[in-house]
């Protein structure tokens, strides 16, 4: 039950930001730079998502990843608490946009 309300914000969440003026934010801009093909639209998607997922700080932390994939897998082994959280909400940030973008 929580699962489902988490996506219906989610995805409400979207519905509200979609009616913003568009603007790059750094994970659409990381996103678009990376080595990985995707196209304007996802990377858009990903950025909304990060919007209502990740604070701004952790979003700034979480796009320097699409560049640089060690920097994730050393906050994912990381012992500290606050990496610790950081990679659950990013967990929890993947699965968002795996639903709502794809």
């Amino acid at each position: 039950m929580k699962k489902q309300y988490m996506a219906l914000l989610a995805a409400g969440a979207l519905v509200c930001l979609q009616s913003l003026p568009a603007s790059a934010g750094v994970i659409d801009r990381a996103c678009r730079q990376s080595d990985r093909p995707a196209s304007s639209s996802l990377c858009s998607c990903i950025q909304q998502v990060a919007e209502v997922s990740l604070s701004k700080s952790e979003q700034k932390r979480v796009a320097k990843w699409f560049s640089d994939p060690h920097q994730a897998q050393e906050v994912r082994m990381s012992d500290k608490r606050s990496d610790e959280r950081l990679w659950e909400r990013y967990k929890i940030f993947g699965q968002r946009a795996q639903k709502v973008c794809s």
